[in-house]
């Protein structure tokens, strides 16, 4: 491909798939060659050197316009298959275990844990 090319869908290692520059409206350009390297620029600004034999896709990636998109209100999230999260502490006791108290209660145990009732901290080795 010649240089100032604009790609997406980039492998790093060689028949392992597409792993870089695949968000909606994305696209790298080819800034360089040298020998089996050539240079990309990411659209994270990241120089970054890939072996020529990897495949990539030429041209930019559609739907460029999806990081302007307005949701506006909570019903737009639901159509689109997202539910409410909701925070352990604002509970009753019989739905969480972090739940219950009077007005802004803490935890109430030692250490944090889901709704399954294990423990949500990291464990030390």
């Amino acid at each position: 491909m010649p240089l100032g090319t604009a790609i997406h869908n980039i492998e790093i290692t060689p028949g392992k798939g597409g792993q870089l520059v695949r968000a909606a409206g994305t696209v790298a350009k080819i800034i360089a060659k040298e020998g089996q390297l050539v240079t990309l620029r990411l659209p994270s600004g990241e120089i970054r050197l890939i072996s020529q034999k990897c495949l990539a896709t030429i041209g930019q990636i559609g739907n460029v316009d999806l990081n302007n998109l307005r949701i506006g209100k909570a019903g737009s999230k639901r159509w689109l298959g997202k539910r409410p999260k909701v925070r352990g502490v604002v509970m009753n006791p019989i739905d969480h275990p972090h739940g219950g108290g009077e007005g802004r209660a803490p935890i109430g145990r030692k250490k944090k844990i889901n709704s399954l009732g294990s423990s949500c901290t990291w464990k030390k080795k």
